[in-house]
């Protein structure tokens, strides 16, 4: 009996993990079209918006930003220099430590991030958030949510995440 329970248990461990990835390998893709269609920028470039805009402060570390847009260091930075060319961002020295850099978005970037948030928004809603109910999305959350919390107790005792 247990070894039926436990490979039904893995079955439906490995189908919600395979639906998860599924829904983002090809919800991604198709945000990243829309955007780019009718906005000129990349998903990746909006992400970098958002978490500017939304940053308490008036800048975030470059390595901060390259956690919370989930991307590698050199990704983060490679990405930073192109949108930096573009007058979206401003990439600042940190005078306390030369080895870091600071990146604050730009009044061009603030306004290019308000003409793509509707275009996101709505690629959300059609594409994901309108094909559930309200008690589905609040499950998804609260799934989602709890299988983040062990990360992030063990990055707040860590002392990596920003406050």
């Amino acid at each position: 009996m247990a070894a039926t329970r436990n490979s039904r248990r893995r079955h439906l461990e490995t189908s919600a993990w395979g639906a998860l990835l599924q829904v983002h390998a090809q919800l991604v893709p198709e945000l990243d079209g829309d955007l780019k269609r009718t906005t000129g920028l990349p998903l990746a470039w909006y992400d970098v918006l958002l978490e500017l805009a939304g940053a308490s402060d008036t800048a975030l570390r470059m390595s901060d930003l390259g956690e919370r847009v989930v991307l590698s260091r050199t990704r983060v930075s490679r990405l930073v220099a192109e949108m930096e060319t573009h007058g979206l961002v401003q990439r600042d020295a940190n005078p306390d430590d030369r080895r870091s850099a600071f990146v604050t978005i730009t009044d061009a970037g603030r306004r290019r991030y308000r003409e793509a948030a509707p275009i996101y928004l709505r690629g959300i809603a059609e594409r994901f958030a309108d094909r559930l109910d309200d008690e589905e999305l609040r499950a998804i959350t609260a799934a989602l949510q709890k299988v983040l919390e062990p990360a992030a107790a063990t990055d707040d005792r860590a002392g990596s995440r920003p406050a």
